[in-house]
């Protein structure tokens, strides 16, 4: 088994197909995509492959060690990554097909009309997770 970490951004990834920010969504919208993000995960946890998930407020602060007695820095030339990280899943599969499955899944999300997103995920091995991409 190996870990993943399945980032969901705000900004930075290429456009989804169904690019209509959420807060221009219906009520209805919003619910149907929310269900949907968690029957996922429930066929993730009942699969064994379900680790951990995290929804990310908007709001944070990069914090930094510069030196003793000095203030930490709070930005910088770096976007942060309150700005670009929505959420996040931590799955622990058999292989990088199945990563790669899961995460091909989690982006058929729905979105506004209830099209699916086809949202653009950073699919991220644990350091020292065996991976084999075949392109």
């Amino acid at each position: 088994m190996a870990k993943y970490l399945l980032l969901k951004h705000y900004r930075g990834a290429p456009a989804p197909v169904n690019d209509v920010p959420m807060d221009q969504w219906t009520p209805e919208e919003v619910t149907a995509h929310v269900r949907f993000m968690k029957e996922w995960e429930a066929r993730a946890q009942a699969a064994g492959e379900f680790v951990d998930v995290g929804v990310l407020a908007p709001e944070g602060t990069f914090v930094r060690y510069d030196g003793e007695g000095r203030p930490p820095v709070t930005d910088g030339p770096f976007a942060e990554t309150k700005d670009l990280i929505a959420g996040f899943y931590v799955i622990d599969v058999d292989s990088y097909a199945r990563a790669l499955e899961l995460a091909g899944d989690l982006s058929a999300a729905p979105g506004q009309g209830g099209e699916p997103i086809h949202e653009w995920l950073e699919l991220r091995p644990y350091y020292g997770a065996p991976t084999t991409i075949n392109e």
